[in-house]
């Protein structure tokens, strides 16, 4: 389960210079896999499970800054490519320009998930408990079905790991070797998200 007491990434320096706009991919990118454990920046999506790291993208943070700002590390996201082009497309458009005074979520620096953002334990899907979080569903298209078909596959094999012991016939070391495999396929999900709290949400 995700703490949400303060940002969710740890980023660290990056790369040493200048980092220009030729060669911000090159430079960055193995600095960022690290700094984000291998996952997507908005929708936590594994590496692997999004087909490589080809299909990851260097995401602008703020795409509106120019000059060394624009591509200086602490800009830099890791992203899949999906939600970077959601992003790109609505970042200057109705999207973006209907929220008004109401930013994107830096997980750098702020929590999101289990402040902003939780899962429907029923549908899997992302809920904005906040317009900050409903921007980022929005924008990112957190509840692009590969997404949540992702959440409902992780949810349904933990809530079946609790009982798995009683139904499976076999040795112990069996039984261990089998869940260990299991445990190394479903850790590369979409982390466990918390639930919406009771009560209504903010406005």
């Amino acid at each position: 389960m995700l703490n949400s007491s303060g940002p969710r990434i740890k980023r660290g320096s990056g790369p040493p210079g200048k980092l220009k706009e030729h060669n911000v991919r090159d430079r960055a990118l193995r600095h960022l896999v690290a700094d984000f454990r291998h996952r997507c920046a908005y929708s936590m999506r594994h590496i692997e499970n999004n087909g490589g790291l080809r299909q990851m993208d260097v995401d602008h943070f703020d795409p509106t800054l120019r000059g060394q700002r624009r591509n200086a590390y602490s800009n830099l996201m890791l992203a899949t490519h999906h939600c970077n082009m959601m992003k790109s497309a609505t970042w200057t458009k109705p999207v973006a320009a209907s929220a008004g005074s109401v930013r994107l979520i830096n997980p750098c620096e702020e929590a999101d998930y289990g402040v902003h953002l939780f899962e429907d334990p029923g549908t899997h899907e992302v809920v904005g408990w906040t317009a900050r979080g409903r921007l980022q569903i929005d924008t990112m298209d957190l509840n692009h079905p590969a997404y949540v078909r992702e959440r409902k596959e992780r949810s349904d094999y933990y809530l079946a790991k609790r009982s798995l012991p009683a139904y499976i016939k076999g040795s112990y070391e069996d039984l261990m070797t089998a869940l260990s495999l299991a445990d190394a396929t479903y850790s590369r999900c979409i982390p466990e998200i918390p639930e919406p709290p009771r009560g209504d949400a903010p406005e």
